[in-house]
């Protein structure tokens, strides 16, 4: 029992310093002008005026491998998109909106004789499950958008502005 409880202890007592680590944060009133996605190492790059600002880690579609194709398939989207939309009142802390489908996503889904879907976001977490904080990162958990921490979609909704150029690349 003594070693359940002193093992109980360490993992509560890690769980609390991993959401209290400070994360180096962006600079005050930068303006991104660039973001890519990089699936397969899970991250999300912001580029302002040329320059790599900040790297975040993110979460992905359930079935993070390959392109999107149809609504339902638990991909996240390649290819080159806009941030179309920003909504502070989502289910999740705050969207950033990305312009899937494309003339060409529209094609493939047809093409399958499935619905092509849509909103597709980066956003923050479950508004009824913010305590997970950075624990989101240990498993690919969204229908296809991508998930940073509400800190850090925080920082994204500010420093974005609508018109911005998406790259997602596998």
């Amino acid at each position: 029992m003594k070693k359940f409880l002193l093992l109980l202890c360490v993992v509560v007592g890690l769980y609390f310093a991993y959401q209290v680590v400070s994360e180096k944060s962006l600079p005050a009133n930068i303006k991104i002008d660039r973001l890519i996605v990089r699936k397969s190492d899970r991250k999300l790059e912001a580029y302002a005026k040329g320059e790599l600002v900040k790297i975040y880690p993110i979460s992905l579609g359930k079935q993070p491998v390959g392109d999107k194709q149809y609504e339902g398939d638990n991909k996240t989207p390649e290819g080159r998109y806009i941030i179309n939309d920003k909504n502070p009142h989502s289910g999740y802390y705050k969207n950033l909106g990305i312009s899937y489908p494309n003339a060409a996503d529209r094609r493939e889904a047809k093409s399958l004789g499935k619905p092509v879907g849509g909103d597709i976001k980066i956003h923050g977490l479950p508004n009824k499950m913010p305590i997970i904080g950075r624990w989101h990162r240990i498993m690919d958990w969204t229908a296809g958008c991508m998930a940073v921490t509400n800190d850090e979609m925080e920082e994204l909704y500010k420093a974005v502005p609508l018109g911005t150029p998406i790259e997602i690349l596998p």
